[in-house]
């Protein structure tokens, strides 16, 4: 069975990059709420949530399938999390589905598509994710969709409870080490804006990599 409590070795660590990956946004009402879809069911709990409370008229549940998602949601990530935002109360006329993206970058494009082919008109938006996703998310946006106002929010979670929640201290911390490093790689490749990374984040990363988190570490050497 996989670990589900946080080691007090690598909590600290850990807890720096958890504080480091998401934007702290003030939440206020936008034209559009876009799911990201991950493994992670909070997405669509939260993004629920956020429509009930009148924080966008319409939603985009976007996200086929990733080998860390494929088991959880066998019909694609966006399609669960519609069933699920259904079961929520969300009424079928405020979802589009974009169920082809297989990552973060697609998942913009894509929606960005269903966007114009709906004529929606479409100023500003929410990106609702799993809460280490917001900095690469917001950072991956602001490049590929710079004409809208671009918020973030997750589901305010402490962390022992979000990884309770996933049942498994691995995959999460991966998870996060993984989308830290993203924040400065991706824009060495032109697909996201830069961002400061401090000092503090740089070494807690290195310490986690060191410490055998390395199932979502790109390769920097080539």
């Amino acid at each position: 069975m996989p670990a589900t409590v946080l080691n007090d070795q690598i909590r600290a660590d850990v807890a720096t990059l958890w504080e480091f990956n998401q934007m702290h946004h003030q939440l206020h009402p936008v034209d559009l709420g876009i799911g990201l879809g991950s493994h992670d069911l909070g997405v669509a709990i939260y993004t629920a949530e956020l429509y009930h409370r009148d924080m966008f008229p319409k939603v985009v549940f976007t996200g086929a399938n990733a080998p860390t998602t494929v088991e959880r949601f066998p019909r694609g990530e966006a399609v669960h999390y519609r069933e699920h935002g259904l079961e929520l109360g969300v009424p079928d006329s405020a979802i589009l589905v974009e169920s082809k993206a297989a990552n973060t970058g697609e998942n913009i494009d894509f929606t960005r598509a269903i966007v114009k082919a709906n004529h929606l008109d479409v100023r500003s938006i929410m990106l609702i994710s799993r809460p280490c996703q917001q900095r690469r998310a917001y950072a991956m946006c602001r490049l590929r969709w710079p004409n809208v106002d671009i918020i973030c929010a997750s589901q305010d979670v402490p962390l022992d409870d979000y990884i309770a929640g996933i049942g498994d201290v691995d995959r999460v911390v991966s998870m996060l080490v993984g989308d830290t490093q993203r924040v400065w790689i991706y824009p060495e490749h032109g697909w996201a804006i830069g961002q400061d990374v401090p000092s503090d984040v740089r070494v807690a990363y290195s310490r986690l990599v060191s410490a055998g988190f390395t199932r979502r570490v790109l390769d920097e050497t080539g």
